[in-house]
């Protein structure tokens, strides 16, 4: 009879510096350098492991360059929300917190639940991310400067004026380095038009859709909805029949559904008539507007799937089945 194959699972704590890494629970542990040298001798030993899984938290970015590195050695890597991964913890009486018991952790968690293997986003993917994230960074902190100026002394206005403008142009120009990098790709641009084809769409909610939501498109409706947030949970115990909320998903993405949706219960006549039919039926304006944000997602979800642009009627195109 042949031996099983044992399974082996690797968690990574990363910080800026440094790399803690753990091979299951009571396996080899070592730390490595965040860097290039680390990151090259990280693959080597991992390979040495042939892993099953690799998991990692998000950490705003630090974690990118070693899934980068161990994606294209074809080491199998997962990233985790660090609250799916801290609630774990609580829930197998963990309590601890250092470096060392985190990898442990996070290796226990990658036996435990088993997440699936990340898809690495393209160079291109990354970087129409990187200047959406930016778009929206200068966008911020130009309206906070606009809020500062009512309450900051004259001597001091011209100083926040200039760079109020200097935000504009930047705001300016960073969406004319957007528009030049989509139409330089055929199917980029035709995606882009696809989803601003929907009445309610606009640049900035197709841009934001592509840039940071790549797996549209690829998913069923009940998936896409679940990865942005806008699926109901439900809370029910015993007899009781709690009030179903959304919760979790991408808040970016969330925030441009949003002010899609209020636009399309204007302008969309296939949002509008769901809008007001909630409406008629007791639900919340709030309520309402979130059922719009998933109903619109998933349309733009199956349109992206057939590259079929909006149609008028709910009940022509292959992207009404889905919706």
């Amino acid at each position: 009879m042949a031996e099983e194959t044992k399974e082996v699972f690797v968690g990574i704590d990363v910080s800026k510096e440094q790399l803690d890494v753990a091979v299951g629970e009571d396996g080899a542990f070592w730390s490595i350098s965040n860097d290039g040298d680390g990151l090259q001798k990280l693959v080597e030993r991992l390979k040495a492991q042939s892993p099953t899984l690799v998991v990692v938290e998000s950490t705003g970015g630090l974690e990118t360059p070693a899934v980068a590195e161990m994606a294209a050695a074809g080491v199998p890597v997962a990233i985790v929300n660090p609250g799916r991964v801290r609630e774990f913890a609580k829930s197998v009486g963990l309590l601890a917190k250092t470096d060392k018991l985190d990898a442990r952790l996070l290796a226990r968690f990658a036996a435990a639940v088993k997440p699936p293997a990340s898809r690495l986003p393209s160079e291109e993917e990354q970087y129409l991310t990187g200047l959406v994230r930016r778009r929206r960074q200068l966008i911020d902190m130009r309206t906070a400067e606009k809020n500062r100026l009512g309450t900051t002394r004259l001597a001091f206005r011209e100083r926040i004026d200039n760079h109020i403008a200097w935000l504009n142009e930047e705001v300016e120009a960073i969406n004319e380095e957007i528009d030049d990098f989509i139409q330089q790709s055929p199917l980029w641009a035709k995606k882009e038009a696809i989803l601003q084809s929907t009445p309610g769409v606009g640049p900035v909610t197709a841009r934001t859709l592509l840039a940071e939501l790549p797996e549209l498109g690829q998913l069923d409706r009940k998936k896409i909805a679940a990865l942005v947030g806008v699926a109901p949970m439900n809370r029910d115990s015993g007899p009781r029949r709690g009030k179903r909320r959304i919760r979790g998903g991408r808040a970016s993405v969330r925030c441009v559904l949003y002010m899609a949706a209020l636009s399309a219960s204007c302008s969309n006549p296939t949002i509008r008539h769901f809008y007001h039919r909630l409406l008629n039926n007791g639900k919340d304006k709030k309520v309402a507007l979130t059922a719009c944000m998933r109903k619109l997602l998933v349309m733009q979800n199956a349109m992206l799937r057939d590259l079929e642009p909006w149609h008028p009627n709910p009940f022509l195109g292959s992207f009404a089945l889905d919706s």
